[in-house]
Protein backbone atom coordinates (compact mmCIF):
# COMPACT_ATOMS: atom_id res chain seq x y z
CA UNK A 1 0.00 0.00 0.00
CA UNK A 2 1.74 3.48 -0.92
CA UNK A 3 1.46 6.35 1.45
CA UNK A 4 -0.61 8.17 -0.91
CA UNK A 5 -4.03 5.86 -0.61
CA UNK A 6 -3.35 6.20 3.18
CA UNK A 7 -3.33 10.09 3.16
CA UNK A 8 -5.97 10.30 -0.08
CA UNK A 9 -6.48 14.40 -0.54
CA UNK A 10 -7.34 14.89 3.26
CA UNK A 11 -6.46 17.45 5.65
CA UNK A 12 -2.86 17.06 4.27
CA UNK A 13 -2.84 20.57 2.82
CA UNK A 14 0.18 21.50 5.08
CA UNK A 15 2.58 19.22 3.56
CA UNK A 16 1.32 18.13 0.23
CA UNK A 17 3.51 21.00 -1.34
CA UNK A 18 7.11 20.68 0.05
CA UNK A 19 9.49 20.17 -2.53
CA UNK A 20 13.21 19.53 -1.95
CA UNK A 21 16.41 20.65 -3.79
CA UNK A 22 18.10 18.24 -6.04
CA UNK A 23 14.30 16.82 -7.45
CA UNK A 24 12.75 13.92 -6.16
CA UNK A 25 15.84 12.73 -4.29
CA UNK A 26 15.88 12.16 -0.30
CA UNK A 27 17.74 14.37 1.72
CA UNK A 28 20.85 13.52 3.95
CA UNK A 29 22.33 15.58 6.34
CA UNK A 30 26.11 14.76 6.82
CA UNK A 31 27.51 12.65 9.47
CA UNK A 32 27.02 14.30 12.77
CA UNK A 33 30.69 14.46 13.37
CA UNK A 34 31.25 16.73 10.38
CA UNK A 35 30.02 19.90 11.16
CA UNK A 36 31.31 21.77 8.28
CA UNK A 37 29.22 19.67 5.63
CA UNK A 38 25.91 21.49 3.89
CA UNK A 39 23.28 18.55 3.52
CA UNK A 40 23.58 16.39 0.96
CA UNK A 41 21.23 14.71 -2.19
CA UNK A 42 21.20 11.30 -2.61
CA UNK A 43 21.71 10.18 -6.22
CA UNK A 44 21.25 6.48 -5.72
CA UNK A 45 18.83 3.98 -6.75
CA UNK A 46 16.69 2.68 -3.88
CA UNK A 47 18.03 -0.53 -3.09
CA UNK A 48 16.39 -3.57 -1.57
CA UNK A 49 17.19 -4.02 2.25
CA UNK A 50 18.69 -7.44 3.69
CA UNK A 51 16.26 -9.44 6.06
CA UNK A 52 17.18 -8.15 9.21
CA UNK A 53 16.48 -4.13 9.07
CA UNK A 54 17.90 -1.66 9.96
CA UNK A 55 17.45 2.39 10.42
CA UNK A 56 19.16 2.99 7.14
CA UNK A 57 17.78 0.25 5.56
CA UNK A 58 14.10 1.46 6.35
CA UNK A 59 15.17 4.72 4.52
CA UNK A 60 16.21 2.98 1.61
CA UNK A 61 13.48 0.60 1.33
CA UNK A 62 10.69 3.49 2.27
CA UNK A 63 8.03 3.90 4.81
CA UNK A 64 6.39 0.47 5.59
CA UNK A 65 3.07 -0.66 5.79
CA UNK A 66 1.85 -2.22 9.00
CA UNK A 67 -1.46 -3.71 10.11
CA UNK A 68 -2.68 -3.58 13.73
CA UNK A 69 -2.19 -7.26 14.22
CA UNK A 70 1.79 -7.29 13.46
CA UNK A 71 2.47 -4.23 16.15
CA UNK A 72 0.08 -5.77 18.60
CA UNK A 73 2.74 -8.50 18.14
CA UNK A 74 5.87 -6.20 18.67
CA UNK A 75 4.26 -4.58 21.73
CA UNK A 76 2.80 -7.72 23.67
CA UNK A 77 -0.85 -6.44 23.18
CA UNK A 78 0.15 -3.20 23.89
CA UNK A 79 1.40 -4.51 27.32
CA UNK A 80 1.94 -1.77 29.67
CA UNK A 81 5.02 -2.56 30.83
CA UNK A 82 6.66 -1.18 27.57
CA UNK A 83 5.25 2.19 27.55
CA UNK A 84 8.43 4.89 26.95
CA UNK A 85 6.43 7.76 26.81
CA UNK A 86 3.05 9.49 26.54
CA UNK A 87 2.35 12.63 24.35
CA UNK A 88 -0.45 14.86 23.34
CA UNK A 89 -1.62 12.54 20.60
CA UNK A 90 -1.02 9.10 22.24
CA UNK A 91 1.35 6.56 24.30
CA UNK A 92 4.46 5.46 22.60
CA UNK A 93 5.62 1.73 23.32
CA UNK A 94 8.55 0.32 22.47
CA UNK A 95 8.11 -2.78 20.19
CA UNK A 96 10.26 -5.50 18.30
CA UNK A 97 9.14 -6.14 14.74
CA UNK A 98 9.28 -9.58 13.79
CA UNK A 99 12.88 -9.35 11.92
CA UNK A 100 14.07 -7.82 15.78
CA UNK A 101 13.82 -4.75 14.81
CA UNK A 102 13.62 -2.39 18.15
CA UNK A 103 10.95 0.43 16.73
CA UNK A 104 8.98 3.23 19.02
CA UNK A 105 5.37 2.85 18.14
CA UNK A 106 2.82 5.64 18.32
CA UNK A 107 -0.34 5.11 19.29
CA UNK A 108 -2.63 7.95 18.34
CA UNK A 109 -5.23 8.70 20.08
CA UNK A 110 -8.54 8.15 17.73
CA UNK A 111 -10.54 10.72 19.81
CA UNK A 112 -11.44 13.68 16.95
CA UNK A 113 -10.49 15.68 13.62
CA UNK A 114 -7.24 17.00 15.18
CA UNK A 115 -5.48 13.35 16.14
CA UNK A 116 -6.32 12.03 12.71
CA UNK A 117 -4.90 15.58 11.00
CA UNK A 118 -1.66 14.78 13.37
CA UNK A 119 -1.33 11.42 11.79
CA UNK A 120 -1.72 12.45 8.26
CA UNK A 121 0.69 15.06 8.95
CA UNK A 122 3.08 12.71 10.60
CA UNK A 123 2.89 10.41 8.13
CA UNK A 124 3.54 13.04 4.85
CA UNK A 125 6.42 14.89 6.18
CA UNK A 126 8.00 12.05 7.60
CA UNK A 127 8.14 9.32 4.74
CA UNK A 128 9.62 12.18 3.01
CA UNK A 129 11.78 13.99 5.24
CA UNK A 130 15.30 12.11 5.72
CA UNK A 131 17.79 13.94 7.81
CA UNK A 132 19.73 12.32 10.46
CA UNK A 133 18.69 15.26 12.93
CA UNK A 134 15.16 14.41 12.36
CA UNK A 135 13.73 10.77 14.01
CA UNK A 136 13.03 8.27 11.21
CA UNK A 137 9.57 7.51 10.30
CA UNK A 138 9.70 3.73 9.78
CA UNK A 139 6.51 2.67 9.25
CA UNK A 140 2.09 3.35 9.92
CA UNK A 141 -0.42 1.46 10.73
CA UNK A 142 -4.04 2.55 9.27
CA UNK A 143 -6.12 -0.96 9.93
CA UNK A 144 -9.34 0.53 10.10
CA UNK A 145 -9.70 3.42 13.07
CA UNK A 146 -6.35 2.19 14.21
CA UNK A 147 -3.78 5.08 14.12
CA UNK A 148 -0.32 3.94 14.59
CA UNK A 149 3.49 4.93 13.89
CA UNK A 150 6.62 3.31 13.87
CA UNK A 151 9.84 5.55 14.26
CA UNK A 152 13.31 4.34 15.10
CA UNK A 153 14.46 3.36 18.99
CA UNK A 154 15.66 6.31 21.04
CA UNK A 155 17.46 4.36 23.45
CA UNK A 156 18.25 7.31 25.84
CA UNK A 157 14.91 8.70 26.15
CA UNK A 158 13.93 12.64 25.77
CA UNK A 159 16.00 15.71 26.63
CA UNK A 160 13.02 16.77 29.37
CA UNK A 161 13.65 13.54 30.91
CA UNK A 162 16.91 14.28 31.22
CA UNK A 163 16.88 17.76 32.50
CA UNK A 164 13.85 17.66 34.66
CA UNK A 165 12.88 13.96 35.66
CA UNK A 166 16.15 12.67 37.83
CA UNK A 167 14.50 9.61 38.99
CA UNK A 168 14.50 8.46 35.65
CA UNK A 169 18.19 9.66 34.45
CA UNK A 170 19.83 11.07 37.92
CA UNK A 171 22.93 11.52 35.79
CA UNK A 172 23.11 15.08 34.81
CA UNK A 173 24.14 16.01 31.32
CA UNK A 174 27.76 17.50 31.29
CA UNK A 175 28.01 20.79 29.32
CA UNK A 176 29.58 18.92 26.33
CA UNK A 177 26.62 16.85 25.73
CA UNK A 178 24.56 20.00 26.11
CA UNK A 179 26.14 21.96 23.62
CA UNK A 180 26.51 18.93 21.17
CA UNK A 181 22.36 18.46 21.69
CA UNK A 182 21.46 22.10 20.76
CA UNK A 183 23.78 22.05 17.40
CA UNK A 184 21.97 19.01 16.96
CA UNK A 185 18.77 20.51 17.50
CA UNK A 186 20.00 23.83 15.25
CA UNK A 187 20.60 21.37 12.51
CA UNK A 188 17.41 19.83 12.62
CA UNK A 189 15.64 23.22 12.33
CA UNK A 190 18.20 24.53 9.87
CA UNK A 191 17.26 21.88 7.55
CA UNK A 192 13.45 22.23 8.06
CA UNK A 193 13.36 25.89 7.12
CA UNK A 194 15.85 26.10 4.48
CA UNK A 195 16.70 23.21 2.94
CA UNK A 196 13.09 22.44 1.99
CA UNK A 197 10.62 24.55 0.01
CA UNK A 198 8.83 26.16 1.43
CA UNK A 199 10.12 25.93 4.54
CA UNK A 200 8.41 23.91 7.11
CA UNK A 201 7.90 25.16 10.71
CA UNK A 202 7.70 22.39 13.69
CA UNK A 203 5.35 24.48 15.81
CA UNK A 204 5.80 22.34 19.02
CA UNK A 205 9.86 22.01 19.33
CA UNK A 206 10.59 21.60 23.08
CA UNK A 207 12.58 19.33 25.20
CA UNK A 208 10.26 16.37 25.15
CA UNK A 209 10.02 16.21 21.47
CA UNK A 210 13.97 16.51 21.50
CA UNK A 211 15.37 12.80 21.55
CA UNK A 212 18.68 11.15 22.17
CA UNK A 213 20.14 8.16 20.82
CA UNK A 214 22.92 6.11 22.72
CA UNK A 215 25.66 8.64 21.60
CA UNK A 216 23.26 11.18 23.33
CA UNK A 217 22.98 12.54 20.06
CA UNK A 218 19.49 14.33 19.46
CA UNK A 219 17.18 14.33 16.87
CA UNK A 220 13.53 16.23 16.64
CA UNK A 221 10.60 14.38 16.66
CA UNK A 222 6.75 15.14 16.37
CA UNK A 223 5.47 16.36 13.79
CA UNK A 224 1.94 16.42 14.26
CA UNK A 225 1.82 20.43 14.47
CA UNK A 226 4.01 20.97 11.52
CA UNK A 227 2.81 23.71 8.89
CA UNK A 228 4.50 24.89 5.46
CA UNK A 229 5.52 28.04 5.55
CA UNK A 230 4.30 30.89 3.37
CA UNK A 231 6.40 31.64 -0.41
CA UNK A 232 5.86 35.37 0.41
CA UNK A 233 8.93 37.48 1.60
CA UNK A 234 8.30 37.42 5.27
CA UNK A 235 7.20 33.97 5.30
CA UNK A 236 4.32 34.63 7.39
CA UNK A 237 1.05 32.66 8.08
CA UNK A 238 -1.87 32.81 10.08
CA UNK A 239 -3.03 29.14 11.76
CA UNK A 240 -4.90 28.94 14.92
CA UNK A 241 -2.62 28.99 18.13
CA UNK A 242 -1.50 25.39 18.99
CA UNK A 243 1.75 24.45 20.89
CA UNK A 244 3.04 24.36 24.46
CA UNK A 245 2.95 27.14 27.29
CA UNK A 246 6.23 28.48 27.65
CA UNK A 247 7.52 27.79 24.41
CA UNK A 248 5.47 29.77 22.33
CA UNK A 249 6.95 32.96 20.21
CA UNK A 250 4.99 36.12 21.80
CA UNK A 251 3.82 37.10 18.39
CA UNK A 252 2.15 33.93 17.71
CA UNK A 253 0.61 33.36 21.25
CA UNK A 254 -1.33 36.72 21.10
CA UNK A 255 -2.14 37.13 16.86
CA UNK A 256 -1.59 33.59 15.54
CA UNK A 257 0.52 34.87 13.05
CA UNK A 258 3.09 31.44 12.45
CA UNK A 259 6.71 32.24 10.98
CA UNK A 260 10.18 30.21 10.92
CA UNK A 261 11.11 32.62 13.39
CA UNK A 262 8.42 31.12 15.99
CA UNK A 263 10.02 27.78 16.36
CA UNK A 264 13.56 30.20 16.51
CA UNK A 265 11.77 31.63 19.69
CA UNK A 266 11.13 27.75 20.97
CA UNK A 267 14.83 27.07 20.12
CA UNK A 268 16.09 30.24 22.51
CA UNK A 269 13.65 28.40 25.29
CA UNK A 270 15.24 25.38 24.86
CA UNK A 271 18.88 26.76 25.32
CA UNK A 272 18.00 28.36 28.55
CA UNK A 273 16.78 25.30 30.13
CA UNK A 274 20.25 23.41 28.88
CA UNK A 275 21.95 26.18 30.65
CA UNK A 276 19.55 26.63 33.94
CA UNK A 277 17.97 23.08 34.32
CA UNK A 278 15.24 24.99 34.46
CA UNK A 279 11.76 24.53 33.35
CA UNK A 280 9.68 27.30 31.03
CA UNK A 281 7.03 27.85 33.08
CA UNK A 282 7.24 26.88 36.99
CA UNK A 283 4.58 28.50 39.44
CA UNK A 284 6.21 26.96 42.51
CA UNK A 285 9.33 29.35 42.11
CA UNK A 286 9.53 33.04 43.71
CA UNK A 287 7.71 36.06 42.34
CA UNK A 288 9.19 37.20 39.04
CA UNK A 289 10.70 34.03 38.44
CA UNK A 290 7.16 32.13 37.23
CA UNK A 291 8.09 32.39 33.35
CA UNK A 292 11.59 31.19 32.79
CA UNK A 293 12.45 33.83 29.05
CA UNK A 294 10.39 36.92 31.45
CA UNK A 295 13.03 36.00 34.55
CA UNK A 296 16.49 35.25 31.91
CA UNK A 297 16.11 37.97 29.59
CA UNK A 298 17.35 40.91 30.93
CA UNK A 299 19.98 38.86 32.82
CA UNK A 300 21.54 37.61 29.77
CA UNK A 301 23.60 40.53 28.73
CA UNK A 302 25.14 40.42 31.98
CA UNK A 303 28.43 38.36 32.69
CA UNK A 304 27.74 38.02 36.70
CA UNK A 305 24.42 37.07 36.48
CA UNK A 306 24.95 34.48 33.68
CA UNK A 307 27.19 33.04 35.73
CA UNK A 308 24.47 32.89 38.47
CA UNK A 309 21.47 31.33 36.27
CA UNK A 310 24.22 28.23 35.75
CA UNK A 311 21.90 24.67 36.07
CA UNK A 312 23.69 23.84 39.46
CA UNK A 313 24.14 19.86 38.52
CA UNK A 314 26.66 20.84 35.92
CA UNK A 315 29.17 21.49 39.08
CA UNK A 316 31.36 23.94 37.82
CA UNK A 317 32.37 21.44 34.79
CA UNK A 318 32.09 24.12 32.29
CA UNK A 319 33.62 26.84 30.46
CA UNK A 320 32.37 30.09 31.20
CA UNK A 321 33.15 31.39 27.80
CA UNK A 322 30.98 29.22 26.11
CA UNK A 323 28.23 30.08 28.64
CA UNK A 324 28.85 33.59 27.94
CA UNK A 325 28.61 32.59 24.33
CA UNK A 326 25.49 30.40 24.59
CA UNK A 327 23.60 32.96 26.65
CA UNK A 328 24.13 35.47 24.32
CA UNK A 329 22.58 33.29 21.08
CA UNK A 330 19.87 32.36 23.45
CA UNK A 331 19.62 36.38 23.63
CA UNK A 332 18.48 36.91 20.36
CA UNK A 333 16.71 33.82 19.46
CA UNK A 334 13.78 34.50 22.12
CA UNK A 335 13.85 38.72 21.21
CA UNK A 336 9.80 39.90 21.37
CA UNK A 337 10.72 40.90 17.74
CA UNK A 338 10.52 38.36 15.24
CA UNK A 339 12.89 40.51 12.87
CA UNK A 340 15.45 40.37 15.24
CA UNK A 341 15.94 36.68 15.60
CA UNK A 342 18.81 35.05 13.76
CA UNK A 343 18.11 32.63 11.12
CA UNK A 344 18.41 29.07 11.98
CA UNK A 345 21.84 28.66 9.76
CA UNK A 346 23.48 31.65 12.01
CA UNK A 347 22.76 29.88 15.00
CA UNK A 348 24.49 26.57 13.59
CA UNK A 349 27.60 28.84 12.49
CA UNK A 350 27.85 30.04 16.13
CA UNK A 351 27.59 27.11 17.86
CA UNK A 352 30.13 25.08 15.23
CA UNK A 353 33.22 26.39 16.77
CA UNK A 354 32.12 25.72 20.28
CA UNK A 355 31.49 22.20 19.53
CA UNK A 356 34.62 21.60 17.54
CA UNK A 357 36.55 22.32 20.28
CA UNK A 358 35.26 19.76 22.76
CA UNK A 359 37.47 17.35 20.77
CA UNK A 360 40.87 19.48 21.11
CA UNK A 361 40.45 20.54 24.71
CA UNK A 362 41.81 17.49 27.45
CA UNK A 363 38.56 16.44 29.41
CA UNK A 364 37.93 16.54 33.16
CA UNK A 365 35.52 15.26 35.74
CA UNK A 366 33.32 16.58 32.79
CA UNK A 367 32.95 14.32 29.63
CA UNK A 368 33.32 17.05 28.00
CA UNK A 369 34.86 21.15 28.48
CA UNK A 370 35.50 23.60 26.09
CA UNK A 371 36.84 26.62 25.51
CA UNK A 372 35.39 29.90 23.54
CA UNK A 373 35.56 30.53 20.06
CA UNK A 374 33.76 33.13 18.56
CA UNK A 375 31.36 32.64 15.80
CA UNK A 376 31.74 34.54 12.50
CA UNK A 377 29.51 37.67 12.78
CA UNK A 378 26.68 37.44 10.72
CA UNK A 379 23.34 38.80 10.61
CA UNK A 380 22.48 39.58 13.16
CA UNK A 381 25.07 39.42 14.87
CA UNK A 382 24.93 36.85 17.35
CA UNK A 383 28.54 38.13 19.22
Amino acid sequence: METSSILGSAESSDSAAVNYRGGEHSFHHSPPGNYDDKPKVKNECMSNPSSRRTSSQFRQKGVQVFTYKELEMATNNFNETNVIGHGGYGVVYRGILGDGTVTAIKMVNSNGKQEERAFRIEVDLLSRLQSLYLVELLGYCADQNHRLLIFEFMPNGSLQQHLHSPHTYPQPLDWGTRLRIALDCARALEFLHEHVTPSIIHRDFKCSNILLDHNFRAKVSDFGLAKTGSNKINGQISTRVLGTTGYLAPEYASTGKLTTKSDVYSFGVVLLQLITGRVPVDTRRPSGEHVLVDWALPRLTHRQKVMEMIDPNLKGQYSQKDIIQIAAIAAVCVQVEPDYRPLMTDVVQSLIPLVKNLSSVPSSSSRYLTNFVSPRSQRPSLS
